[in-house]
């Protein structure tokens, strides 16, 4: 097994993706492995047995830069966070769960927080907790570890912390749900770096989720604003290289207007379409530099990023960058920090 996440921070020498399978085990330890899985990737943990001795489970962790996305597949059993559990952790963090398959209850501090399919609940390691999982003769999980002066930070001084499902806010609750299955889906093929960013945006949002209520109205919308355009700029750079990308597609995507997405895209003081193709201008020229695309044509290399006229884009490359995309694929390497 490789290093857990006890101290809230990942160690250099850890692995970014490590899997544990207990088919890996015979079934009379299948159990036994999938407890000390679990406490590897959440921290103590304490999974009461259940009754049949095979016990056929996965655990896969990405790490995202000092928190992780934890996505465990389990036959039905509870899993408590107990006194003696807390006591020997040396660090605290939030889960901050999706729903893949199964429904789960989550009680912690006389709140009962149940979790369907496509819902997003949120709960501190730092209390007491209980997970009941049923319904179902299999359950699924994108649990993300975060760190928990991340969230903390983000958070009025005087906030309240307490288990909820996230997912029902009517204002940002789809947003958090969005941004999470987009993280589940793409953590493991993504690079750290565009993972991480995607991940404090997620956390953006469900601090803006959590402290909403003891916002006053004007800061709230500018906030929501502020998080809807974040959401708008992932939506986009999740389809760039779509040649048919338009206002309509990400506005059906986030839920909101296509009136709204220019709106918004005013605010930063750019449109719609100057942010698409400038995000297209950086996705081109960083994979004119990459040997492993050293065969491609830059024609080619355009159209992969949704450029549809080959001398468009190289006057808007030039433009952007100040020579040609030839020139720019030859040009002497920077020199690294």
């Amino acid at each position: 097994m490789g290093h857990g996440l006890h101290t809230g921070s990942a160690p250099p020498e850890r692995p970014r993706q490590f899997v544990w399978e207990t088919n890996e085990a015979r079934p009379v330890e299948q159990f036994a492995y999938y407890r000390e899985a679990i406490c590897q990737a959440f921290m103590n943990l304490t999974p009461e047995p259940p009754a049949a001795a095979r016990f056929r489970a996965k655990v896969e962790s990405v790490r995202l830069g000092q928190g992780a996305l934890n996505r465990v597949s389990f036959p039905q059993h509870i899993v408590r966070r107990t006194p003696a559990d807390i006591a020997a952790s040396r660090s605290r963090c939030y889960y901050l769960n999706l729903k893949l398959a199964g429904r789960s209850h989550i009680q912690q501090a006389g709140r009962d927080v149940v979790l369907s399919p496509g819902q997003v609940g949120i709960f501190d390691s730092g209390q007491l907790f209980a997970l009941h999982h049923d319904g179902a003769a299999s359950f699924k999980v994108a649990s993300f570890w975060v760190p928990y002066q991340d969230l903390h930070d983000r958070l009025p001084g005087s906030f309240d912390f307490a288990a909820t499902r996230l997912s029902d806010d009517p204002f940002v609750g789809h947003l958090i749900a969005e941004t999470a299955r987009t993280l589940n889906s793409t953590a493991q093929t993504a690079s750290e770096s565009d993972s991480v960013r995607l991940f404090d945006v997620m956390l953006d949002l469900v601090a803006l989720s959590l402290s909403r209520q003891s916002r006053a109205r004007t800061a709230e919308a500018a906030n929501f604003a502020d998080a809807t355009v974040l959401a708008l700029q992932r939506a986009v750079h999740d389809r760039l290289r779509q040649p048919s990308l338009s206002p309509s597609t990400v506005a059906a995507v986030v839920g909101i207007s296509e009136r709204y997405v220019h709106k918004l895209f005013e605010r930063t003081g750019s449109t719609f379409a100057a942010y698409v193709i400038d995000r297209r201008l950086d996705g081109a020229a960083a994979d004119l530099t990459r040997p492993a695309l050293a065969g491609r044509t830059a024609g080619a290399i355009a159209f992969d990023w949704g450029f549809s006229d080959l001398s468009h884009f190289t006057r808007r490359f030039k433009q952007r960058f100040g020579c040609t995309p030839g020139e720019w694929r030859h040009r002497p390497a920077a020199p690294a920090h």
